[in-house]
């Protein structure tokens, strides 16, 4: 198993050295994987790549010794404001995207990770918005099949993982992500061989949490189409797209907290014997940056947990009780 580090954008926000740093970290901490943000790097204005960041891309990941060259798998995270289903710019996200999978060609990575279409963009919170019919869900959802049929053709060489999403309190359902058996349903209708599902595994713990959801049942239900796994940790509790404070979500266990591996309380033993050992993807460890100088222990503790499964150990109970039952429309829009 295959495990790896993303690059944070914000930590990075364009700086050649920070970024080239941030590679030498996880080289120094034995990762084999490395996730990147193009947006992160400037590499992508209004819609067009651009090539000289590419280049000084590839020559860094060279410099540093974590280029595909020195053993080093490479996935890429296209722009997390992409939304295929966006009513008015739906081309220039196209665009986006487009452009984030020239990114990854150019630099020897192989999955493109792009998050799913949302009915109400997180843009739109703050300032309010009308919940869209079931109707007009439905049209989203056409719009972001035909666009992936659209863009992910013409790169073959790239497997595009679409991700599941984590609710918000207040505005969920927001995003069919949320739902992994609607999430499937709509994969499954794009119908290419290039184009399957990351599965977060943290963002899904919080959804099962928030719906009374059953997450060994939903990961069932995808695992054919998982091609990528994010892992970070939580406790399960949602909280308002206002409440960023990670100091103040924490102590009530509360927020997508992206701690890691061994933090919170995702069952990731549970999850992983699902997944095994059929999984053949990446395991990327997302962690904010403010645990970045715990990416050693992360990484220790994911390895533990993949060596027990691997092993054969007995699987812990996973509890689900006490989880809230939300009413929402994401399965039924896409017709799952």
């Amino acid at each position: 198993m295959i495990i790896g580090s993303k690059i944070d954008e914000v930590r990075v926000d364009g700086n050649p050295a920070k970024f080239a740093d941030d590679l030498k970290r996880l080289r120094e901490a034995g990762m084999k994987a490395v996730e990147l943000p193009p947006h992160g790097l400037d590499a992508i204005r209004a819609g067009r790549l651009d090539v000289r960041k590419v280049g000084e891309t590839a020559r860094i990941l060279n410099d540093t010794g974590m280029d595909p060259a020195s053993g080093i798998a490479l996935s890429v995270h296209a722009p997390n404001p992409i939304n295929l289903m966006d009513p008015t710019e739906s081309m220039l996200h196209a665009d986006v995207l487009r452009a984030s999978l020239e990114f990854a060609d150019r630099l020897g990575a192989t999955c493109v990770v792009v998050h799913a279409g949302r009915y109400i963009p997180e843009e739109t919170f703050a300032i309010g918005y009308e919940r869209p019919s079931r109707e007009a869900c439905c049209r989203m959802l056409e719009q972001e099949r035909e666009w992936l049929l659209d863009v992910a053709p013409e790169f073959p060489d790239q497997v595009l993982c679409v991700e599941n999403a984590r609710p918000y309190r207040h505005h969920s359902p927001y995003c069919y992500g949320e739902d992994l058996e609607a999430l499937g349903a709509q994969v499954r209708a794009v119908g290419l061989s290039n184009v399957r599902l990351t599965l977060d595994v943290g963002h899904a713990h919080m959804a099962a949490h928030y719906y009374g959801a059953s997450l060994l049942e939903g990961i069932r239900s995808v695992r054919d189409l998982i091609a990528h796994v994010h892992v970070h940790d939580n406790f399960g509790g949602v909280v308002g797209h206002h409440e960023k404070q990670q100091t103040h979500q924490i102590p009530f266990g509360r927020g997508d907290n992206h701690m890691p591996v061994g933090w919170g309380n995702v069952p990731l033993e549970a999850v992983l014997r699902e997944l095994l050992p059929s999984y053949r993807g990446l395991f990327i460890m997302e962690l904010r940056s403010r645990y970045w100088h715990h990416l050693e222990e992360s990484a220790g503790n994911l390895e533990d947990v993949l060596q027990r499964v691997q092993g054969g150990a007995e699987a812990p109970c996973l509890e689900e009780d006490g989880w809230l039952d939300q009413p929402h429309l994401m399965r039924n829009a896409v017709g799952g």
